[in-house]
């Protein structure tokens, strides 16, 4: 039988340096996505970290620097009760969060008791047995009131609602970001099927590299990393040259393992991450999710060439926008697929009802000047072996090319609806036909009498610009255990050949419908 479509490659040519031909890649690198990035025992250096006991709400587990904090040595803070360093209010706080049948990224503001009272910003998770207790101070000289904040955020929300295409949206998101938080660059870029990231919209300083138009292979966005902005709406990195701060002790006493960091904002970041940012020029960087059904869509990247903190609040504004954009690129993309879905099933339905009306497939399907099988696959040929006779409509291969072509189908023994945007991976003679019919969508009316309908989409020749060599994306050193990002993120392109445009899964789902009422048809008239 046939491999899955979706695993199938097409060639490429790489035109800088030099020209090769070469099998397209994963880059979605198994290595990369193995790193235990939630496990990392360690945090940034803009906050704190308090693990509780959920039953008595002492403290079994801290980052080094709550010494800092409380002024006391971490070994004799762990086991202490919390409410030793708060307030009567700041008890209640906890507890009333803990009563609140929310679970995790729970906001408040929480004051420390030590020589001095100091407020901070809390961020609390709370797990089966124990809590997690993020703490960032605050800095009441840029404090801002929640009145201007949302008057801010209004505006950019009144922008995004008047966008009417999704490129209008991540214009207008980039702009606005950059102007509320001041980074030197801003980029958005969307995933595709194999999660390489493709800028789509980019504001940045002239100091800066210009991304537009290219692509960043999925090695940069590893799969555990996408995981965890589906629990995080953005990831903040102030100044790529902290010191890491350690959790004491390094195991958790109650999972008697190294803490899940997953949802934390401080959770630190891989060597490798920081030496890619420094390969990039950046000292901060600041990523916000977009989501769409649930699953990562894309993100929004930012950098700045110096350290840059950004305070509770702003990032506050990000994660909020990361929603109402995320609902607009939504909005939009949803309308689309409404439409183009509308569009295939009235097309459908009128083919079925030619079919009725002059009781033959093949003219049904392929009459000219009207609806015919060409437009509802947005097809450039067509042919259907029925009962022995062949009938085609388009641009189609040669009737060598065709029999030769059924011939492999039937071997195959296709009994489903099968589409595939580079046959020639699959059908090595398909080559010779590449610029009428990289791509074919088979739908079997009787493969076991040899019946088919086969459209055809020719060759698109698709140059991709990548942002450095996706092939150098993670470059081990010799021993095989140290390992850099690429050091370059200048254009490196690839031209692909012998491909398609893809077919959409809807129009596989009207295909699988089609070849239904064909079947039910012929049986008809048969019998």
């Amino acid at each position: 039988m046939l491999k899955n479509a979706a695993e199938t490659k097409p060639v490429h040519i790489n035109i800088i340096p030099e020209t090769y031909m070469a099998e397209r890649k994963n880059f979605d690198s198994d290595f990369c996505g193995n790193l235990p990035l939630h496990n990392v025992n360690l945090i940034q250096d803009y906050g704190y970290l308090l693990v509780l006991d959920s039953n008595s709400l002492n403290i079994i587990q801290a980052s080094e620097n709550v010494s800092q904090l409380i002024g006391k040595p971490i070994q004799e803070v762990i086991n202490t009760s919390i409410a030793r360093y708060l307030g009567e209010e700041g008890l209640k706080a906890i507890q009333r969060n803990l009563n609140s049948g929310i679970k995790q990224r729970i906001p408040f503001d929480l004051a420390i008791s030590t020589k001095k009272e100091e407020k901070y910003h809390a961020l609390m998770h709370i797990k089966a047995d124990y809590i997690l207790v993020e703490l960032e101070k605050v800095d009441e000289a840029k404090a801002r009131n929640f009145t201007d904040v949302f008057q801010e955020v209004k505006k950019i929300m009144a922008a995004l609602e008047q966008s009417e295409t999704v490129q209008q949206v991540c214009d207008t998101a980039i702009h606005e970001l950059r102007k509320i938080s001041g980074f030197d660059g801003i980029l958005m870029y969307r995933f595709d099927q194999d999660w390489n990231g493709t800028v789509i919209a980019e504001e940045k300083d002239e100091r800066l590299q210009p991304y537009m138009g290219q692509t960043f292979p999925a090695s940069d966005v590893p799969k555990q990393a996408r995981a965890l902005y589906l629990k995080n709406p953005y990831r903040l990195i102030p100044n790529r040259d902290y010191q890491p701060i350690r959790l004491y002790p390094v195991i958790n006493p109650i999972s008697n393992s190294f803490i899940d960091l997953s949802d934390c904002n401080l959770r630190s970041v891989p060597a490798v991450h920081l030496e890619y940012m420094k390969n990039m020029g950046i000292k901060a960087s600041m990523s916000i999710r977009v989501i769409k059904n649930e699953q990562l869509w894309g993100l929004i990247s930012c950098h700045h060439i110096e350290a840059k903190y950004l305070n509770y609040e702003i990032c506050s504004v990000f994660e909020w926008l990361s929603a109402v954009i995320s609902f607009h690129v939504s909005r939009i993309l949803d309308k689309e697929e409404y439409n183009f879905s509308t569009g295939l099933q009235q097309k459908r339905a009128e083919l079925t009802d030619l079919i009725y009306d002059e009781d033959n497939v093949v003219s049904g399907l392929l009459g000219e000047d009207r609806t015919n099988v060409l437009n509802l696959f947005n097809a450039t040929g067509a042919l259907i072996m029925l009962n022995g006779r062949l009938e085609t409509i388009g641009d189609v291969p040669d009737k060598d090319e065709i029999d030769n072509l059924l011939l492999w189908l039937e071997g195959k023994s296709i009994n489903k609806v099968f589409a595939t945007e580079h046959i020639s991976d699959l059908y090595e003679d398909a080559r010779q036909f590449a610029k009428i019919g990289s791509g074919i969508l088979v739908v079997p009316i009787d493969s076991s009498k040899g019946d088919y309908l086969v459209c055809f989409r020719p060759e698109v020749v698709e140059t991709i610009n990548w942002g450095g060599d996706p092939n150098q994306a993670i470059n081990f050193e010799e021993d095989g255990v140290k390992y850099h990002p690429r050091s370059s993120f200048k254009l490196w392109q690839q031209r692909v050949k012998y491909s398609a445009s893809p077919w959409d899964k809807r129009e596989i789902e009207v295909a699988d419908t089609l070849r239904s009422f064909l079947f039910e048809f012929r049986a008809k008239q048969v019998g």
